[in-house]
């Protein structure tokens, strides 16, 4: 409820008071918060890259099911293409696919996005 108040203040997030009166019937997640915390268990879990990697955008995110008080969270990552940057050649662009489940193994996010990464010289 911290993250939408200050972040997505909609009422399905803010209250259980407010939220019964929502098209969801009780509280749920923002969906804003779900990505953030989807990035941080994706970075947590990235190799460590030397020179680090730079985000450079999201390509795609949907939402397909609500996240509730109390549901863990897991991420999958499948690496969904490379190339060698244009304009910066020593660098590659990673596109990634990343699906967020609950703790029933159900779909609740995915996001398809790209960061910029140091290559390897030959």
């Amino acid at each position: 409820m911290a993250f939408a108040r200050e972040f997505d203040p909609q009422p399905q997030h803010l209250s259980e008071e407010a939220a019964a009166a929502t098209h969801f019937g009780e509280l749920v997640a923002s969906g804003w918060h779900i990505a953030a915390i989807s990035m941080s268990l994706f970075v947590q879990n990235l190799p460590p890259v030397l020179g680090g990697t730079q985000g450079v955008g999201v390509d795609s995110i949907a939402w397909s099911r609500p996240v509730r008080p109390g549901d863990h969270l897991r991420v999958e990552t499948e690496v969904a293409a490379t190339r060698v940057s244009r304009s910066r050649p020593d660098k590659g662009l990673v596109t990634v696919r990343d699906k967020t489940f609950n703790q029933h193994g159900e779909l609740v996010q995915t996001i398809s996005h790209t960061f910029m990464a140091p290559r390897r010289t030959a």
